[in-house]
């Protein structure tokens, strides 16, 4: 008897001692469960407080009065540390290239995004970019020069042309100068939002209708026909605003950097209209209650801002142009070495596409660029929709072809 009592004792202190374990085996289960849910609920809590303030700081911006509110945006803090509310007048060096760098942040890759976004910021409120349709009809230009040895830069040549002007203005003496025909009877239409090439041997003549489409054509050449910038006459307004050409031959002051060269055009041309639409953009997203994307908001916001010594949009031409590797070295000269050949014609490009400029004609800018800037154009190109530029591209043929 005492031996089976023994053993009763024995199998319940084993069946005791296995519930107990069974009981601390759900315990910990159910600890770790409460810890995890735990953990959800306090990094969904995190993420709702971000969002949260984030909102609070987007209805605080939209109290204040439309130029304040023009000149203020959000930007990301160092190393994702959340939105702070910045004025564009303060954005620093770095910070503007952290901005590019997460906008555009390969050149090839994201600058098609970049432009799809911000048309879709417009297209949401329903604002449409100008564009522009240049029309040329039936346009006439003549020279008048002297020809064979008359034309030698002589001092009997000089001094025998200004007298025989002189006598040509009182009609005593007439003009002894040929008439050479540059172009004749040209006609055509420049469709926005595409890029047109020109093609023709040298010395035929497109140097001189780029001249004339963009209204820098020599006043004491005589120019018959017409040019229209959608339906309006070249007298109608300041072409010079709204085209830029962009020559085949590189002028540069070689003590400038890349950095600082386009940083003063683009103080020299101003911002355009650029400020007109972004006040008509937020004062639709303000009635249709839209929250743009902060990055792109303080990008335009910064881009549509007179005065400052360094804009965003320089930092921008410099990443799609691939001059951000040398945007600290000197553009250089015959005496000073500086960038190559084909970095500067890229220069020559960047100081007309950091201007307000819809119309841009540009004179051989693949000659000494390879084919990089052709790239360029060509894939800015084939979305149409992301920008409302109207290009003429220029390229010389051999005389053979």
């Amino acid at each position: 008897m005492d031996g089976a009592n023994i053993y009763r004792a024995g199998h319940s202190l084993r069946q005791s001692g296995r519930s107990s374990r069974e009981k601390m085996g759900s315990m910990r289960v159910g600890s770790t469960s409460i810890w995890r849910d735990k953990g959800l609920d306090v990094f969904s809590k995190s993420v709702r407080d971000e969002d949260d303030e984030e909102a609070l700081k987007w209805a605080s911006l939209e109290k204040l009065p439309t130029f304040d509110r023009l000149r203020k945006g959000l930007l990301l803090g160092s190393q994702g540390a959340g939105f702070n509310e910045v004025d564009i007048d303060d954005i620093g060096v770095h910070q503007r290239q952290n901005l590019v760098e997460r906008l555009v942040r390969i050149a090839d890759e994201d600058n098609e995004k970049f432009l799809l976004k911000l048309r879709d910021r417009l297209d949401r409120v329903g604002v449409e970019l100008p564009t522009i349709e240049v029309r040329f009809q039936n346009l006439n230009i003549e020279a008048e020069a002297f020809v064979g040895s008359r034309a030698l830069p002589s001092f009997i040549n000089f001094n025998r042309s200004i007298a025989e002007g002189l006598l040509d203005i009182i009609h005593l003496l007439p003009n002894n100068k040929k008439k050479l025909t540059i172009l004749e009877n040209v006609s055509g239409i420049l469709k926005p939002c595409r890029m047109t090439l020109l093609l023709g041997p040298p010395s035929s003549g497109k140097t001189t209708l780029m001249l004339a489409l963009a209204g820098k054509l020599d006043p004491t050449l005589k120019t018959t026909g017409s040019v229209t910038y959608n339906g309006h006459g070249m007298k109608e307004f300041v072409p010079q605003r709204t085209a830029a050409y962009i020559s085949q031959h590189d002028l540069h002051i070689g003590e400038m950097t890349v950095r600082e060269t386009l940083a003063f055009s683009a103080r020299v041309q101003g911002v355009g209209s650029r400020y007109e639409m972004l006040a008509e953009l937020a004062r639709r997203e303000k009635d249709a209650n839209v929250k743009p994307d902060p990055d792109l908001d303080i990008y335009m916001k910064a881009a549509a801002t007179e005065g400052q010594e360094a804009s965003v949009v320089t930092d921008y031409v410099l990443k799609i142009l691939g001059l951000d590797i040398c945007a600290d070295t000197m553009v250089g000269d015959q005496m000073i070495r500086g960038i190559s050949g084909g970095q500067k014609k890229r220069v020559t490009t960047g100081e007309m596409l950091v201007g307000p400029a819809r119309a841009l004609f540009m004179d051989e800018i693949s000659t000494g660029a390879a084919d990089f800037l052709q790239e360029v154009t060509s894939k800015k190109d084939q979305k149409q929709e992301t920008h409302s530029f109207t290009y003429l591209n220029c390229s010389s043929l051999p005389r053979w072809l």
